[in-house]
């Protein structure tokens, strides 16, 4: 008899043991372990960019260099609308949020700089500001490259590092983050002039790739980096800002670095991102790309023709930004091939009055995946 009653008396804790066996599995599938629930890097994230410079309401710009975050993003897409001459809000979906930075670059064949009005959250989606102008400084119509991202915690891996600054004109850092857990600080020099201190991120020697924006809504400034000291404790990059008159201009700014890292922020993946750094040579460690190919560098100046071999895919995106002293600025002549499986960025960089120079330029290039 007791071996019978034995039996029934057992299966309902089974059962019980089995649905909390089924209940921890889907937990442990829905909700992130305790020691990577802040390591998203990034949390949120969007690219875009805008193939027509003057978009009717609504544009959905191009679909294979847009992607983000958010769900379904090629079912629901960025958004551009014209807010005026050279002036648009690009609307990425469903990653609004505080922080966070952002950069952008003029996609022109012509001289063109575009810089950040600003950003903010809209709705349950994040708005970014972009306005464009003639080396003249007055505003004008241009298509560009957007990237918005915002990282919190520590990375997943330890492979690369990340970081990123946005300073006011004062040198007060506005939102900052740095994958060692570490702060960014920033010190005000001169009118236009700034240092950047990113303790803990990259290597002793020249590693990684910077990229630098201005941050105007009220007048045109463009910002580039003009100097670079890597050392054994972190990075310091000294930030310089120009007005149209490329007088030295006190205005916003948003800094990133990233050593083995894409553009905003993750490793791996994304699996198909690469940079390049060009100071007169090719400093090798600022010359990377995820597959283990050998990026050049072609071209005149007018443009420059940075090939990455094996890296196309897309959706993809694509920034650039100038280095060195002077008011010099520097863009992308068109569109980015993909030739073969290879990239092909075609950088441009303009002296005063907007003539065609030969410059010392970063660019980085990063798929979705």
């Amino acid at each position: 008899m007791h071996a019978r009653t034995a039996a029934p008396s057992n299966r309902p804790v089974r059962a019980v043991l089995l649905i909390m066996g089924m209940l921890a599995a889907l937990l442990a599938a829905a909700l992130p372990a305790a020691g990577t629930a802040q390591a998203a890097v990034p949390d949120r994230w969007g690219f875009a960019y805008l193939d027509n410079a003057t978009p009717p309401p609504g544009y959905v710009p191009d679909p294979s260099r847009q992607w983000g975050s958010w769900v379904s993003p090629s079912a629901n897409p960025v958004r551009v609308d014209q807010l005026g001459l050279g002036s648009y809000v690009v609307h990425f979906p469903q990653i609004g949020g505080p922080g966070g930075i952002a950069h952008v670059t003029a996609v022109n064949s012509a001289a063109h700089w575009c810089q950040l009005a600003g950003w903010q959250p809209a709705g349950s989606g994040e708005d970014v500001y972009v306005n464009c102008y003639l080396p003249s400084g007055a505003p004008d119509n241009s298509t560009f490259t957007v990237l918005y991202t915002s990282s919190s915690g520590a990375p997943a891996t330890p492979t690369g590092s990340y970081g990123y600054v946005y300073s006011d004109s004062s040198g007060t850092v506005l939102t900052q983050y740095n994958s060692t857990g570490a702060v960014n600080t920033v010190s005000k020099g001169s009118t236009g002039i700034w240092k950047a201190w990113l303790p803990g991120l990259g290597l002793s020697g020249y590693a990684g790739n910077l990229q630098v924006t201005a941050v105007d809504a009220q007048q045109g400034a463009h910002c580039k980096a003009s100097d670079w000291a890597p050392g054994s404790t972190g990075q310091t990059v000294v930030v310089a800002c120009y007005d149209a008159s490329n007088a030295p201009y006190d205005a916003k700014w948003t800094l990133s670095y990233s050593y083995l890292r894409a553009v905003h922020g993750p490793a791996f993946p994304p699996r198909s991102f690469g940079y390049l750094w060009y100071n007169g040579s090719l400093p090798p460690l600022t010359n990377y790309n995820s597959h283990g190919a050998t990026n050049t560098l072609g071209g005149s100046g007018a443009p420059f023709v940075v090939t990455l071999p094996s890296v196309a895919v897309p959706s993809d995106t694509a920034q650039t930004t100038a280095y060195g002293s002077g008011p010099g600025y520097c863009g992308l002549y068109a569109p980015w091939a993909r030739p073969g499986g290879a990239v092909q960025l075609y950088v441009n960089c303009f002296g005063p009055g907007g003539t065609p120079v030969k410059a010392s330029f970063f660019t980085a290039y990063t798929s979705a995946f």
